[in-house]
């Protein structure tokens, strides 16, 4: 029955957004089942579970609450797993956990009791007022993770892939909180395992301010693209969506986040051998891109020029713990400004690397490109006109401008002034987006590929 539950389970996760095996032969090779939590009747009852799948011989710990009821009550159809066997209490029904409100109660209750259960512990910043029957909707959004909006002014992001270690998720929004950062919603509370035998343990969970008024800054660029595509005669600043003032203002927000970070956490500074090291790596990356993504082999040559340049900078670079995957989907535009999410860094790096210090300007490259990326979004490059290739290049341009501006004026530092190393971020997430498209989209490869095209002509 063990082998048939499991069988089910991963048919559970493969259908879900956050499951990162989609396309590969998958197997479970173990299942951690943390102790029961405690619910207030003895039904249902709740656990986290740790689930290690192997995809195509690479091995990803899973982070999957579940619940599980003795009968099954049809309200839960939807997040049905399947029949599990258990020692002590028989046969049982799972269900998602995150599905359930008694079982979110359940996983929450500990932000407001100090007694731990279930093998996990809870961590708090100041005050948090949780009602464990408090109602809660599941954003649809999420891609990796999966998040809660609980009551009025909450969010729970649950981490889905997850490795032993502090996430950077945490630990950075932890470090802005305490210093009275304005460009991110803060940090309330983290759920982790309790560790053991010298066990890093595992952060399964975040607790942070519910930006309600929120707009995610991916579609509000997408809607300005879109009012310039209905005006067949208008230049991109003649448009009423014009976003270069919001690009602008959020240019002053990536610049106060910047500085906010280098006051919070750590620095350092790159000389000579580190940037050798730094252009060594993007050479490296560039070619098992290019492994990835045959499309690239023709640009090699060229794009890594770029990074033989950056080898030759005599300058030294400030460095510090930065975004790591700044894009306009990584931002909210509120009522009081805009605001940064999810410092997670790029999902497929080992969290050592997402958690090293780097120049801002990668944070920088990574909103340059974003703007292009929303700017073909709308029409894909090959379907375009002549007339429409020129207004998109328009908008991208306009935006990147201002939002470069925008960063100049509140930082101090304008990006432009470092021009080698700025091209050398913007090539290596280019050629990532590709591998990207590639792997997940394929109809949407010619738009990095163009970017690729107009980076290698300088």
């Amino acid at each position: 029955m063990t082998a048939d539950f499991d069988a089910q389970l991963l048919h559970y996760m493969s259908d879900q957004r956050w499951f990162a095996g989609k396309g590969g032969v998958s197997s479970i090779r173990e299942i951690v089942r943390l102790p029961w939590i405690a619910t207030a009747d003895d039904e249902p009852r709740v656990r986290a579970e740790l689930v290690t799948v192997v995809t195509d011989s690479v091995a990803q710990v899973y982070n999957v609450p579940i619940v599980y009821y003795e009968a099954e009550p049809e309200r839960m159809a939807h997040a049905h797993i399947g029949s599990y066997d258990d020692p002590e209490h028989g046969s049982l029904i799972a269900y998602d956990a995150l599905h359930d409100r008694t079982a979110i109660g359940a996983l929450v209750r500990g932000f407001v009791e100090s007694d731990p259960s279930g093998g996990i512990e809870h961590g708090v910043l100041g005050d948090v007022e949780i009602d464990t029957d408090m109602p809660s909707v599941m954003l649809t959004g999420e891609q990796s993770n999966t998040s809660l909006v609980l009551g009025e002014d909450l969010l729970l992001k649950v981490f889905r892939k997850v490795v032993q270690g502090r996430n950077p998720d945490i630990e950075v929004h932890e470090a802005l909180t305490r210093a009275e950062s304005s460009e991110i919603a803060a940090l309330r509370g983290w759920i982790a395992t309790v560790p053991a035998d010298g066990d890093a343990g595992y952060d399964l969970a975040m607790l942070q301010d519910f930006l309600r008024s929120g707009a995610d800054g991916w579609e509000y660029a997408r809607a300005s693209v879109r009012d310039l595509m209905m005006e067949a005669d208008l230049h991109a600043d003649e448009v009423g969506g014009d976003f270069a003032a919001e690009a602008e203002r959020l240019g002053v927000t990536v610049a106060r986040l910047h500085e906010d970070l280098e006051r919070a956490l750590e620095t350092d500074v790159w000389k000579a051998s580190e940037l050798a090291q730094l252009a060594d790596r993007l050479r490296q990356r560039l070619l098992e891109a290019a492994d990835a993504a045959p499309e690239l082999a023709s640009h090699v040559v060229a794009l890594g020029a770029a990074y033989d340049a950056v080898a030759t900078l005599d300058t030294p670079v400030t460095v510090q713990r930065v975004h790591g995957d700044l894009h306009l989907g990584q931002s909210l535009r509120t009522i009081g400004g805009w605001v940064i999410i999810d410092f997670e860094g790029e999902p497929a790096k080992p969290l050592a690397e997402r958690r090293a210090l780097d120049s801002p300007l990668r944070d920088v490259a990574g909103m340059l490109r974003s703007f292009d990326y929303a700017a073909y979004s709308m029409v894909l490059p090959a379907e375009m006109s002549s007339q429409q290739h020129h207004r998109v290049d328009e908008w991208a341009e306009r935006n990147r401008t201002a939002f470069l501006d925008g960063y100049a004026s509140a930082h101090g530092d304008d990006p432009r002034a470092h021009a080698v190393l700025l091209r050398a971020y913007e090539i290596d997430k280019a050629a990532y987006e590709v591998v990207y498209e590639k792997r997940n989209r394929p109809g949407w490869v010619s738009i990095p590929l163009s970017a690729i095209e107009r980076l290698v002509a300088g």
